[in-house]
């Protein structure tokens, strides 16, 4: 059981990035388990913001080898921009990143076809990133995917062409050409060249069997720390269906996605905002199309990593978060942003809603349901900076009671308090 796990609990964007980036120096290996470029990882490097969309946030820890698993999914065009800011800084990816031969290739048609869904869809978006994750997650489960370890061998141009020659009768069917849409703001033909140049940046990575280097290293007793990204409530399975990303983000996606047996794991780390944000589409109850959601989303810089499109902002959700921590088995609450309600007379917190007449104290199957009405009970602000208090003993008692609520509520301890984006402004009670 020397396999420890972060995910978030709420609509992703919850800081996984700084927590797994601080926790990072502590473990031999950081992996990343499922999801892709859609994710926006942030690091600060000093007064240096860096955001990560592939690579695990444990990459700036020299000394801790980062593993990008079968269960993501890789746009090698995305990946060089990564990996060149990431020299650009002084860092050394090549030393210390592996991948998976088994992790599924993020293709320009990939990233046509988004466009093309989201364009049909209308009204009734999904609110994709239009990276092609679910494209090329699609691709997977049909069973005509490109993987890493197709680079190794004469196939994977072979692969390419037989791709393009079905996504081109797939994109007339849709009712338009391939021509009619730009990536990255390039014409299609120019940026597939961009994307084969790429390609010549990933064969300098070593590519491996990921789940048998893993194996090996549980059985040497290195300490491992697998890096979630999204959110549990953006699951595919156990999220606001169908507003969700492509993939399993709770814990079932770490064995699938790394290929290591439950056994493996041990502590399941659940990182939550002390309010709730979401970007794109769907349900989100406890949302706050006011000025309280305006403040918060000034005072938070509520503003996607990825998309840049700014994030709805509303109060924290108990029953999602106990929803998300029995799915995960969660045994250590982080909790991250505290700082930003650090100017709040009043915090409102939803213990239940209020359906039909009725109250209920877990997340229903139906979130998208209109009838939701979320039971809303006031706190008192703690009126305090907390951004640089070092010891739980030193914060306001008001504060204190707002983390222990969550520990009453949510029957488990909150371990890490984080009060900023800086590594320094972070609290261990454990």
């Amino acid at each position: 059981m020397n396999v420890d796990v972060l995910l978030g609990l709420q609509w992703g964007d919850e800081g996984k990035g700084k927590i797994v980036n601080l926790l990072s120096q502590n473990y031999d290996i950081v992996a990343r388990f499922q999801g892709g470029p859609n994710a926006g990882h942030t690091i600060y490097l000093d007064d240096k913001k860096l955001v990560l969309h592939t690579i695990p946030s444990g990459i700036t820890s020299r000394d801790t080898i980062n593993i990008i698993g079968n269960g993501v999914v890789l746009d090698p065009y995305i990946f060089h921009n990564e990996i060149e800011k990431l020299k650009n800084e002084n860092f050394t990816p090549n030393s210390n990143l592996l991948i998976s031969r088994r992790t599924h290739i993020i293709t320009p048609l990939h990233r046509l076809l988004d466009a093309a869904s989201e364009r049909l869809r209308n009204q009734s978006k999904i609110g994709s990133t239009l990276k092609g994750i679910s494209p090329a997650y699609a691709d997977k489960y049909l069973r005509r995917g490109i993987r890493v370890g197709d680079i190794e061998n004469n196939s994977f141009l072979t692969k390419f062409k037989k791709l393009e020659e079905d996504y081109s009768k797939l994109i007339n069917t849709m009712g338009f050409n391939m021509s009619d849409f730009k990536i990255e703001n390039i014409e299609y033909e120019l940026f597939v060249q961009k994307w084969f140049d790429s390609i010549n940046t990933l064969k300098e990575f070593k590519f491996i069997d990921s789940e048998i280097y893993i194996n090996n290293a549980i059985s040497n007793k290195k300490r491992i720390l697998a890096e979630g990204a999204q959110g549990t409530l953006l699951d595919i399975d156990f999220g606001s269906y169908p507003y969700v990303t492509s993939s399993n983000t709770t814990i079932g996606g770490v064995c699938i996605g790394l290929g290591i047996p439950p056994s493996s794991i041990s502590k399941v780390f659940g990182v939550f905002k002390a309010y709730c944000t979401r970007v794109g589409n769907g349900p989100f109850p406890t949302e706050l199309n006011n000025e309280e959601g305006e403040y918060l989303r000034k005072a938070g810089n509520e503003y996607g990593s990825t998309t840049g499109r700014p994030r709805r902002c509303g109060w924290i959700d108990i029953p999602a978060l106990k929803h998300s921590v029995m799915i995960n088995g969660i045994t250590d609450l982080i909790i991250t942003k505290s700082d930003v309600l650090n100017e709040l007379d009043t915090i409102k917190i939803c213990k239940s809603y209020s359906i039909d007449g009725k109250k209920h104290r877990h997340l229903p199957y139906d979130l998208i349901n209109p009838g939701i009405i979320p039971d809303f009970e006031p706190v008192d602000g703690w009126k305090a900076d907390i951004s640089n208090i070092n010891s739980f003993n030193n914060f306001p008692e008001k504060f204190k009671e707002y983390i222990k609520l969550f520990e009453k509520e949510l029957k488990k301890p909150v371990s890490i308090i984080s009060t900023g984006p800086k590594k320094e402004q972070t609290v261990f009670r454990q």
